[in-house]
């Protein structure tokens, strides 16, 4: 039975499994504070359908409140343990049905069940902000097992939390000029696919926002990520196929259970 994922732009993509559609990190804004969207059009409003979304932390480009307010009213909402304290605005949003998760956390939706795992990122949602939650990756099993990983650095265990996987969505860059700590690049994101040894791999977060004014710093880490990945992901780990999709790309995975 195949897995189908499309990727939206950023971090956002749609994986469907076993007729059951699920978001993650719903995104829909041409401009954010200082990002402006670059690079494909706006998804349109077939990407704000889903069964379940998903966000991994709380940081406005992955926690966007105008964005999860697009989606229809019933939607399962799956967010870091303490984010309704910690963003107020997600309290508005009356008409989700939103569970709060921590890791090993797992809940059913249809025929999946989504586990939340650890992530190695800030979840705070300001740099100096007194709420703290938990930034979080997920992993959706129904036909086939899928990661996304959310924003996380390499860490240690990151195989034995994750668990076996056929198809991960790694972050592979940013939206500046330079990745700080707790962030995947194209080298670092290689590394996580030789760990994890998934069948399939979709590079996200990369070529899609970028700070308005500061187009001629540094424009490879815009642009080149992508490719970069698929590159090394070939010397890294030569047994997984990698599939770089254009915004709105979608791609069908086999998967064997």
């Amino acid at each position: 039975m195949p897995v189908e994922i499309t990727w939206w732009g950023h971090a956002t993509c749609t994986v469907e499994d076993s007729n059951v559609r699920v978001l993650t990190d719903p995104l829909f804004a041409r401009r954010l504070a200082h990002l402006r969207r670059r690079r494909g059009a706006l998804p349109p409003p077939d990407a704000w359908r889903a069964d379940v979304a998903v966000v991994s932390h709380l940081h406005a480009d992955h926690l966007h409140v105008p964005s999860l307010a697009r989606l229809a009213p019933g939607t399962r909402l799956l967010v870091p343990a303490g984010a309704p304290r910690a963003v107020p605005g997600l309290r508005r949003l009356t008409g989700l049905r939103v569970t709060e998760m921590s890791p090993g956390d797992v809940v059913s939706v249809g025929g999946l069940t989504v586990r939340a795992v650890p992530a190695r990122h800030d979840g705070r949602r300001l740099p100096f902000g007194p709420h703290r939650s938990p930034a979080l990756g997920y992993v959706v099993e129904g036909e086939g097992r899928t990661y996304f990983a959310g924003d996380t650095g390499l860490f240690d265990a990151m195989a034995e939390e994750v668990g076996p996987v056929d198809v991960t969505l790694l972050p592979v860059g940013g939206w500046g000029p330079y990745l700080g700590d707790g962030h995947l690049n194209a080298a670092r994101a290689a590394e996580a696919l030789a760990r994890l040894s998934p069948r399939s791999a979709v590079p996200v977060h990369f070529g899609t926002y970028w700070p308005i004014g500061m187009d001629a710093v540094r424009p490879h880490e815009f642009h080149a990520p992508g490719d970069e990945f698929a590159r090394l992901a070939a010397e890294r780990a030569p047994g997984v196929s990698v599939h770089r999709l254009a915004h709105g790309g979608r791609v069908r995975l086999e998967v064997a259970r």
